[in-house]
């Protein structure tokens, strides 16, 4: 369990050096752990140096005093204040009020005992039987607009009115894939298909920045043709590493935050609303149909009531968007290393003293066979240091890198496979063999 924890330290520690917009509870759900635990690391993160790895690990949570407890007889007497008030007393008594009183109560002064000094232990005591209801305040703070073309959120959106096949694919028949810029609120591509998965998602993203260029952070969800798993907080996945390398900024949201893909969100709404339920399209060619149409639509006609639009149409408002940066003709395959520096991996060593990360193995120790250790991510000297408690055990290159710049048709193809080869095997742990054969084929 130390290792697992040490990893989800260093992650912490990454994310918030990457995403220093997040709030807390944005990194408690990416991290999936409190946000009380995220407010003490944070807070012991910014008394260390940017990458020491020492403060990663667990101090001890030992009392060095025994805490105080209140007599049951105190409690009784604080419990009877509570229900039973004085007479002249025309409310139900606080903390504070209950404070007051209780050192002015006979029988409280009876008991020869010492008496609370603080309204918190009156109010622990209520809280703990049921006297006091803590309802926490949901704060709602509007985010900072975004420039035109400066994030662009994608999300596939089912077209539900097609039928299901009947001996092929039950369930996302047709799928439509969105790009809609948050600057703007402007729709900028879809892409109709009745076979999304990893490999055509990653085309339709190239073709994207074929024709728009290269935006300065994609937000999308952890769709496992994303993130390459369904959890999507291990290894960056290839499509990650491909943004990465183009100086594209992923922002993969947190579980259960559909808020952070708002405006493809709320295109989604529309365009089932007021699309595809008024045509109700049969097919994929007839979803692609209505879809060409209502695109047009919703940019120039529709009025938007986002602030950004004013109550007008998208493409009214923002007649003419930004020229964003074409795609190089060379890229350097290694370049996604700098990114997670820091960034820790537990994995847990395998018989034979091996370890898997990504796709590739490597070799710790036999001698700690059966135990967690954390890979540590130093982008510098490209390995990783295998950390196990607080010393380095092992330092080991990391596999799979190029050493040179690729020409870009050769990279996405290279990248494209790997996207492949990844969501197959997504498929043979979630779906069965007999799933991922039909998908090949």
């Amino acid at each position: 369990m130390e290792a697992e924890w040490f990893a989800q330290r260093a992650t912490l520690r990454c994310l918030a050096r990457q995403h220093p917009e997040w709030s807390q509870a944005e990194l408690a759900a990416t991290v999936g752990r409190s946000r009380s635990w995220v407010v003490k690391w944070l807070a012991r993160f910014k008394e260390v140096p940017p990458d020491e790895l020492a403060v990663l690990s667990s101090r001890s949570r030992a009392r060095h005093t025994p805490p105080p407890s209140t007599p049951k007889a105190v409690v009784e007497r604080i419990l009877a204040i509570r229900d039973e008030p004085p007479e002249h007393l025309k409310r139900v008594p606080g903390p504070k009020a209950i404070l007051y009183y209780l050192p002015r109560d006979e029988q409280a002064q009876a008991l020869g005992v010492p008496l609370p000094r603080s309204t918190r232990t009156i109010w622990k005591v209520l809280r703990a039987h049921g006297r006091i209801e803590v309802e926490v305040p949901r704060r709602h703070q509007p985010r900072p607009p975004r420039g035109p073309l400066a994030e662009v959120q994608l999300d596939f959106k089912d077209a539900t009115t097609v039928a299901p096949e009947p001996d092929g694919k039950r369930l996302h028949a047709v799928e439509t894939l969105n790009f809609v810029d948050a600057g703007t609120s402007s729709p900028l591509m879809a892409e109709v298909s009745s076979d999304f998965h990893a490999e055509t998602a990653f085309d339709s993203v190239v073709r994207f920045l074929r024709q728009f260029g290269r935006p300065q952070r994609f937000t999308f969800d952890r769709d496992p043709r994303w993130v390459g798993s369904a959890s999507g907080r291990d290894f960056p996945s290839a499509f990650v590493r491909f943004l990465l390398c183009l100086g594209v900024e992923p922002n993969i949201c947190p579980p259960h935050h559909p808020q952070d893909n708002c405006f493809v969100e709320r295109y989604h709404r529309a365009y089932g609303e007021e699309c595809l339920r008024v045509f109700r399209p049969g097919t994929e060619e007839e979803v692609r149909e209505v879809t060409a149409t209502f695109l047009p639509h919703y940019n120039y006609e529709r009025p938007n009531q986002a602030r950004s639009c004013g109550n007008r149409p998208p493409r009214v408002a923002f007649p003419t968007l930004p020229t964003l940066p074409a795609l190089p003709e060379q890229v350097d395959p290694d370049a996604w290393l700098a990114p997670i520096h820091g960034q820790a991996y537990a994995r847990r060593v395998q018989p034979k003293g091996t370890i898997a990360v990504d796709r590739h193995d490597y070799y710790i120790a036999r001698a700690l066979a059966g135990q967690q250790v954390v890979l540590v991510v130093n982008a510098q000297d490209a390995r990783f240091d295998a950390v196990l408690g607080k010393e380095v055990v092992k330092s080991l290159p990391i596999k799979g890198l190029v050493g040179q710049p690729l020409p870009f048709d050769e990279y996405a193809t290279r990248m494209r496979e790997e996207a492949r080869s990844e969501y197959r095997r997504w498929l043979q742990q979630h779906r069965g063999w007999r799933q991922t054969s039909l998908w090949a084929s």
